[in-house]
This record gives C-alpha cells, sequence and structure tokens, in this order.
C-alpha cells in the first residue's frame, strides 16, 4: 500500500480559507479533486468516517470560498462528512492524528479549531444550533455575519430538526440550511421524506426572477417585510398548482432553491452567492453520491462509511483472518434475536437508522414485516415501541447508548410509566474508542437507575446475553427490561448457548475470598477477574468476586452477605462513576447500616477524549493494570 506523501500544485499552499479565496473559480475544481485524493489517501492507512466525506468536498470548497470563515459560521450536522473541512483549515499537516490519542477529534468541536462552531456528533442539531447563532448575531449588531446549517436527509428525518425547521419559519433570521441530499445515510435512508426529497423539483429561473420582482416592488414601495410573508405564501401557491407539486419548505415561508449537482462546485459556488445576501430563512437542496470519486465507495456507501484500513489505488479493504476470535456482541445480538423471533411470534425488532451496526440487518433479511428501521428518530422509536407493547408484541429495541439519550422522556414518559414490556437494548455502552465524547456510552447506568418499573441488566459474556435476551421476552414479565453491552468482540469463541431463564435481580458469586470483595457489573467484570487473579498470585491477597448482573433491582441478599462479611469493598463498572452501580451500592450499605470502605472505579467526572478503547480504559484506571493497582492499595 501506498503511503508516501504527495505533492499537490493547489492544496499544498492552502493552509486556511484565507488561501483558497486567492484563488480564481476555474482552479476550483483542482482544487476538490486534490482535497478528495487527500482524504482518500490519509483515510486509507488512518481509519475513519470515509464515503460521507468524499461526498461533500465540492460543498466544502465552495463554502469556504464564498463565505468568509471563521467570522461567517458553518455548523456540520453528524460531523461524518467534514474531514475536508478540517484539511482546509488548518488541520492537513495534523489530519494524520485524526481520531488518535492525543490528536485531532473525529468530529468537528470548538475546542479545536475557530472554525468548528458548534459540537457535533449526534444527528439533527445543526437547524437549532445555527439559528440560535443567526440570531444572536443580529441581536449584537452583527447584521453581516452569515450562518449556514448544513444537513444530511437522513438527519433531516429526525424530530429536532423539524423543531428547528418549524422556529426557523417563525423567529426573523437570515439563515442558509443546505440540505445535502445523497439519498442514503448510515444505512439507506428510510421514510417518506426520503422519498419526498428525492423526487422535489424546482426551477432556478423561477427563483430569480421571484427574487427581482420582490427587490422592484421593495423599491416601489408595494411590498414592506409584513406583506412579504403573504406575498411568498401566494407565490408558492401559484407555483404548486404549476408544479402540480407542494413544497414542504416553502410551506414554512423558507425560501427554497434548488435540487442543483452538489458536485458542480463552479455552479455551486455561483449558487452561494446569488442566495448569500437574501433576507430570511433559505434552503439550498444539493443532490450529492456519497464516496463521490471513489469507484468502491459510490457502489457501496455504507460499508465505506466506515471500512478500516484500504488500499488508495485499488480500493482493496485490508481485513484480517478473525475467524478463530470470539464473535462481537452485536454479532450475537442479532443472531440472539432471530432464533427468538422464530420462537416467539410476539418478537419484532426496531433500529433508528442503525440495523448493520447493530445487526438487526439478520432479523431483517429473515422476518422483514417483523423489523423496523424508523431512521434518526430514537424518542420516536422509544415511543413506536410502547404503542407496539401496548398491543401486544414484544419489542425489542436497539439504540446506541448514546443515542439513547435523546430519548429519556420517551422512555419514562410512554413505557415507564406504563410498564409496558419493551426491551430496550443499549449498544456501544460503555467507552467506545476513536469516536471520542459524543458517542462514549457513559451515562446510561446512572440517568435509567432513578427511573421506576425498570429492570436494568447488564451481560457479563455472550452466554450471558443470550439468557438475559431469553429472559426479557418470557410471559407475564411486566415492565421495560434493559440490557447494555459494549462494542466489540466477546470473550467466547463458541457464544451458543442453551436458553435459560435468569431470575430478575440475582447476581452470582464467581469466586470466593475473605479479605476484600469486588462487585462488577457486565464485561468488565473479565478485566477485573484477570486482575483479581495476578492480586492474589503476587500479593496472596484473598479476593471474592462478585458478578451483580443487575442494577435494578439490585440483588440484596448478595449484597447484605458482602455488608455483613467484607470491611473493603471495590465496586467496578463500564459507565460514570457517578450515579452508577458503586453509588447504587454506597446507597444500600448506607441504608441498612454497614460501614465498610468502598472504593469505586469508573469513568471519572469529565468527557473522555478519542484513542483506542485500550488506550482510554488505561487513562481512566479501568484496565487490568489500572483495577490490579487498586485492589493492591
Amino acid at each position: 500500500m501506498n503511503t508516501e506523501s504527495t505533492t499537490y500544485s493547489l492544496l499544498d499552499s492552502i493552509d486556511t480559507p484565507d488561501d483558497l479565496r486567492k484563488l480564481s473559480v476555474d482552479q476550483l475544481p483542482e482544487v476538490c479533486r486534490e482535497l478528495r485524493d487527500d482524504i482518500i489517501r490519509e483515510v486509507s492507512c488512518n481509519p475513519g468516517h470515509f464515503a460521507a466525506s468524499l461526498g461533500t468536498v465540492e460543498l466544502t470548497v465552495a463554502l469556504h470560498y464564498v463565505y468568509h470563515t471563521p467570522y461567517d459560521r458553518i455548523v456540520w450536522d453528524v460531523g461524518h462528512q467534514a474531514y475536508g473541512h478540517k484539511i482546509l483549515t488548518g488541520r492537513r499537516k495534523a489530519f494524520c492524528t485524526n481520531r488518535k490519542l492525543g490528536g485531532i477529534r473525529p468530529f468537528p468541536s470548538p475546542e479545536e479549531s475557530e472554525y468548528d462552531t458548534f459540537t457535533c456528533g449526534h444527528a439533527s442539531n445543526s437547524i437549532s444550533a445555527a439559528l440560535g447563532m443567526n440570531v444572536a448575531s443580529l441581536l449584537q449588531g452583527e447584521t453581516d455575519r452569515h450562518v449556514v446549517a448544513v444537513i444530511g436527509d437522513g438527519s433531516m428525518s429526525g424530530g429536532l430538526a423539524f423543531e428547528g425547521l418549524n422556529n426557523t419559519s417563525s423567529t426573523p433570521n437570515n439563515l442558509l440550511i443546505i440540505l445535502n441530499d445523497n439519498d442514503m445515510a448510515i444505512d439507506r435512508s428510510v421514510g417518506g421524506m426520503k422519498q419526498y426529497l428525492f423526487n422535489m423539483t424546482t426551477s432556478n429561473r423561477y427563483n430569480q426572477l421571484r427574487f427581482k420582482a420582490s427587490k422592484m416592488l421593495f423599491k416601489l414601495g408595494i411590498l414592506n417585510e409584513e406583506r412579504r410573508k403573504a406575498w411568498i405564501r401566494f407565490a408558492n401557491s401559484l407555483k404548486s398548482i404549476a408544479a402540480q407539486q407542494q413544497n414542504i419548505f416553502e410551506g414554512m415561508n423558507i425560501r427554497y432553491f434548488g435540487p442543483i449537482n452538489g458536485h458542480d462546485v463552479k455552479a455551486l459556488t455561483k449558487a452561494l452567492r446569488d442566495i448569500k445576501d437574501l433576507e430570511g430563512p433559505k434552503i439550498l437542496h444539493l443532490h450529492t453520491t456519497k464516496g463521490k470519486g471513489f469507484e468502491p465507495a459510490e457502489k457501496d456507501p455504507g460499508i465505506w462509511h466506515a471500512p478500516g484500513k484500504f488500499d488508495p489505488e485499488t480500493g482493496e479493504r485490508i481485513t484480517t483472518d478473525d475467524s478463530h476470535l470470539p464473535r462481537r456482541f452485536q454479532e450475537v445480538f442479532g443472531h440472539t434475536l432471530l432464533e427468538l423471533a422464530q420462537q416467539n411470534p410476539r418478537i419484532v425488532g426496531i433500529t433508528p437508522a442503525m440495523p448493520s451496526g447493530c445487526s438487526m440487518n439478520i432479523l431483517m433479511e429473515a422476518m422483514p414485516k417483523r423489523a423496523f428501521d424508523v431512521g434518526i428518530a430514537e424518542g420516536h422509536a422509544v415511543t413506536f415501541s410502547g404503542g407496539l407493547a401496548k398491543e401486544g408484541m414484544q419489542p425489542f429495541c436497539n439504540i446506541y447508548s448514546s443515542f439513547m439519550q435523546r430519548a429519556y422522556d420517551n422512555v419514562i414518559h410512554d413505557i415507564a410509566i406504563q410498564r409496558l414490556s419493551v426491551v430496550l437494548c443499549l449498544d456501544r455502552a460503555g467507552l467506545v474508542g476513536e469516536d471520542g465524547p459524543t458517542h462514549h456510552g457513559a451515562f446510561d447506568l446512572a440517568y435509567l437507575r432513578p427511573i421506576p418499573n425498570l429492570t436494568i441488566t447488564s451481560p457479563m459474556d455472550e452466554h450471558e446475553l443470550r439468557r438475559l435476551m431469553y429472559t426479557a421476552q418470557l410471559l407475564p414479565r411486566k415492565g421495560p427490561f434493559v440490557i447494555r453491552y459494549p462494542r466489540g468482540r466477546g470473550v467466547l469463541v463458541d457464544w451458543k448457548c442453551p436458553f435459560e431463564e435468569i431470575l430478575i435481580g440475582k447476581g452470582r458469586q464467581l469466586k470466593a475470598g475473605k479479605d476484600l470483595a469486588v462487585l462488577t457489573i457486565g464485561p468488565i467484570g473479565n478485566t477485573a477477574r484477570r486482575a483479581i487473579e495476578r492480586a492474589e498470585r503476587e500479593k496472596g491477597i484473598s479476593i471474592a468476586h462478585y458478578d451483580m448482573r443487575f442494577l435494578k433491582p439490585l440483588d440484596e441478599t448478595l449484597l447484605h452477605k458482602v455488608g455483613q462479611n467484607f470491611s473493603r469493598i471495590v465496586t467496578i463498572e463500564d459507565g460514570v462513576r457517578k450515579g452508577g452501580m458503586g453509588s447504587a451500592v454506597l446507597e444500600f450499605m448506607a441504608d441498612n447500616g454497614y460501614t465498610p470502605h468502598v472504593i469505586r472505579i469508573g469513568i471519572p467526572d469529565h468527557f473522555v477524549e478519542h484513542g483506542t478503547p485500550q488506550e482510554l480504559y488505561s487513562l481512566c484506571g479501568m484496565d487490568e493494570e489500572g483495577i490490579y493497582n487498586t485492589l493492591i492499595k
């Protein structure tokens, strides 16, 4: 694989957007070619999000060429598509450190660069954030500052995007929303919005004519700001009649332009200049191709969303034989769900736009009528699952832990209060690695624990995952059942085991001991087991090890035994220390008059940066070495 540095005639001279703006418009296509090539070469040897950034190369160049960033604000949605943005804004030399510990961040972050105007890692927040920034600028008299929100068609399916649009339509602002429509989210975007965007058409000549007419009417005094909205509604009605199609954005009094080819950088630059100073909210609709310019990624953008290492010349992905390794928790979940669904006709699967990531695609392929991808809409996924459960179905709703934060009210209001039997499968729990603080599943144990009627559990290995999934769907159990598990591989090569019911709220003793009790929950118990073995072998300490299994309800019989027999306790969890399993143990000991010395190991009270999982666990004192050092203190 060729990873030698490449010389570029134009890109090498661009350190900031000011350098870009010194070029002529005719030079921009060459800048795009070189930028695309640079992304391909860098990501081929330092893996990251790939296809999305290739699809926005022309847009990125045009935005920084037309707008005077960083004074003008560009707000990216999600941030998967922002690699070109990072390279053009002073981080090209550092881009080889992308997603590495101590290197540049995986997503745009204001802490890293003044060009990164807002934190982005979760979808659908760009319109709301950009609207707030635009209104703040107007309130402070900065009427010359432009604010642009860039949002994809997948993110547009999120509820927050519609809330932002609704407020944009009724609040005085000059926001430009760029809709990057590539007809492809991480998994193929779904729902009516996708089809609507795909079919939408309009006339650029019409928009130019309407703009000139409105300027003339303002100059003649016929049109004022109050009459303008009525004029827009009237013009939109005529346009809808002529086109035999209604435009949802113009129905909200947001000017619509497009769709245009998002890969014609010169036409895109002209369009941005034409609408740059128009007053009022505007939407520019682009059609782009995810993975543009790299044929394998164009053909299969799902696989090339984050492909790992690959040969930039041939497109061959570099893989290793992992057949001898344990399966990923996600795969065990997917195959187990299909097994259970074959036995239980009430079972259905729900995912918010991540069927391949969470392995819901296994059920989708085998039983397409019993699996639902609801798009980027976590709150809806939970409430939709509640409706299914209310009428007798048994939904398994699979959501990444950090994304479940967006559905907190839905968990409380729509399933917990009614004791609906929804199984919430929280994937990517704990420290996930290179995606950093927006994606770590750090908070679920702490934020779910206070909610009444929930059962909360975390399996130590793949067998336990299967048994807990089996237990969760048994009648006549009532109430939401939470199963949380990490990203990546388990510990068992032979992961398949017979289904067995696990008693709710029942932990287990893995090992006896007399000097110290270690209480763990989830797969981190395997790391603790190795540390315990080492501490006993090297220091002669006698350590008891308990797998709590359940955070809620706690195994009070087990905890009474521990409280009566041990003066020193260590709790270990792959979640925040504050409010999690360790806090629950402390509360139990205090409530029952026990006074052991308790040390809690977990994620500290700050947002953990990006790096490999091994590096991050070490930073937090949660790897084998860190746990060992705590045990022997």
